[in-house]
């Protein structure tokens, strides 16, 4: 079996970081974990080409060559999947589709025409799969509550990857959360019951890794890391000396929920094993809001100390930040903003509240009848409106939305909180040896002549840089980067910007159509 593996391409978003990545010449941020782990538990005598879209175009001898497409997707690559499934079709090819946007809503790669759906977790369903091949079926929908031990998870499939097209390579340790935010679907897709590898395991995989040459970012892709405190513990502690004997060979990023402020030993392991960046949903500084959407856990300390004790430990913090929610307030954006202000956080995630399909929250929505069709179609969160209607003015919300992320990308601000971000962290963190690739070499340089030459920031550049590098030498490389990816944001307000008022616009007009209409009713009655 001649198999294509693809992954769709990503529209422009707060993650794609496209400016940065252009500037480093590099092709995209991260590669499909699930795609390359999927690739390890195909058969070892089929065939396997892969392309990740967003690195390199697979090619019409990809298509004339292949028995079978296999495409993966998120919800934001929704229409690139729904385009490619419609080609393999065309061109007579089986294809088959799985990941989190299929297996949430399954009914849209059924409706551009896929073979196969193979929704939930691949350990349970890819054999399905084939045995259905072996069977001869011509389609399929392959499903499973079953949720898999991942200790038999294999290898992923690294060595399908141009590492050098990438700013950080993924691994997974954990799936699963043991909290209810009504708005996720991560409890939907993996349930409530963190399940994680073992440190042999996860030691493999870096060993994988690390003998094939990479030695940058690592991003653990598990939506809660600490969600199973004691074995990210067992992990760590188990890191931290194969780290000591490579001379801290990667530099770790992951995602946690807020409650690891509540654990020093835990902060302490993180940053001992080379950990130097979590992002953390805080969502807002609203504690009615937290309360309203299950987000308890973020209400039983002060946010804000909560967020210094993690950053003077030595963690960096990217934060996600949500406007929109029922009952909220008005200035909810001028809070967020403050906060940011406060904490220093250099990148907040701030997007539009979306209800995700199946989600607690959309079940709710479409109960009370809220849901809007059309609105938010490609979920990209910064750029599309929001799919309900909110229990405040959609006009009201998304304008507080566009001033704050206007304001909270400003250059200035943004060099000002990212510097005392910085300067405030005071754990311990392994002497630096790096040498630089040329990529690197190359967007530092374009760093140092867009901010410290071209932009009105120049002179706070050059003293907080030279600051940084007086004071915290062994945070300078991961400070360079944090102003890089600034790039990226300083561009892409503009687009949000735009592409808002525009539908706003539209969405006005709309609702005078719909009173022109109703008062011509009223006339004629």
């Amino acid at each position: 079996m001649k198999a294509l593996l693809l992954w769709p391409i990503m529209p422009n978003s707060f993650w794609s970081y496209q400016e940065a990545l252009d500037l480093a010449g590099l092709s995209a941020t991260s590669p499909p974990l699930g795609l390359i782990t999927v690739a390890a538990m195909l058969p070892s005598d089929w065939e396997i080409r892969f392309s990740d879209r967003n690195v390199r175009l697979e090619t019409d001898a990809d298509w004339e060559w292949c028995d079978i497409v296999i495409i993966s997707a998120m919800i934001i690559q929704k229409q690139d999947l729904g385009e490619l499934i419609q080609k393999g079709v065309a061109l007579d090819k089986k294809v088959a589709v799985g990941g989190p946007f299929p297996t949430s809503v399954p009914e849209f790669a059924l409706a551009a025409g896929a073979n196969y759906l193979i929704l939930d977790e691949g350990e349970c369903t890819i054999p399905m799969f084939l045995e259905a091949l072996e069977r001869g079926e011509e389609q399929g929908t392959f499903r499973s509550l079953e949720k898999p031990d991942v200790t038999q998870t294999p290898i992923p499939r690294f060595d399908l990857l141009d590492l050098n097209a990438y700013y950080a390579i993924t691994v997974q340790f954990s799936r699963g959360c043991p909290f209810q935010c009504e708005f996720c679907d991560i409890i939907n897709l993996f349930g409530r019951k963190p399940r994680t590898k073992t440190p042999a395991q996860m030691l493999a995989e870096l060993e994988v890794l690390y003998q094939m040459g990479w030695h940058r970012y690592i991003l653990l892709v598990d939506d809660n890391f600490i969600g199973n405190k004691r074995n990210a513990k067992v992990f760590l502690r188990a890191l931290i000396p194969w780290m000591e004997e490579r001379k801290y060979p990667f530099t770790f990023i992951t995602e946690a929920s807020l409650n690891l402020a509540e654990d020093d030993e835990l902060i302490d392991l993180m940053v001992k094993a080379g950990f130097t960046t979590v992002f953390m949903g805080i969502e807002t500084p609203d504690v009615n809001s937290l309360v309203g959407i299950n987000k308890e856990q973020n209400t039983r300390q002060s946010l804000q100390e909560s967020c210094d004790k993690i950053t003077r430990a030595g963690l960096q913090i990217m934060s996600g930040f949500i406007l929109g929610f029922d009952n909220e307030l008005v200035g909810a954006g001028k809070r967020i903003q403050q906060f940011v202000e406060e904490t220093g956080i250099p990148q907040a995630h701030l997007s539009l509240l979306q209800a995700l399909p199946n989600t607690t929250m959309w079940t709710r929505l479409q109960q009370e009848g809220r849901l809007q069709e059309g609105l938010g179609e490609f979920f990209t969160s910064q750029k599309s409106l929001m799919n309900f209607t909110p229990t405040r003015p959609m006009s009201e919300v998304v304008n507080e939305f566009i001033e704050a992320f206007w304001n909270i990308y400003q250059p200035l601000p943004y060099l000002k909180r990212t510097f005392r971000h910085f300067i405030i962290m005071e754990g311990w963190r392994p002497q630096n040896n790096r040498i630089f690739t040329v990529a690197e070499l190359r967007f530092f340089l374009a760093i140092c002549w867009r901010q410290g030459m071209l932009r009105s920031t120049r002179f706070l550049f050059w003293w907080q840089l030279i600051a940084i590098a007086f004071r915290k030498p062994n945070l300078l490389y991961d400070y360079l980067i944090a102003l890089g990816v600034g790039e990226h944001f300083f561009n892409f307000r503009h687009e949000v910007k735009a592409q808002l008022e525009e539908q706003l616009e539209m969405l006005q007009q709309q609702e005078n159509q719909k009173e022109k209409t109703s008062l011509q009713l009223e006339i004629v009655r």
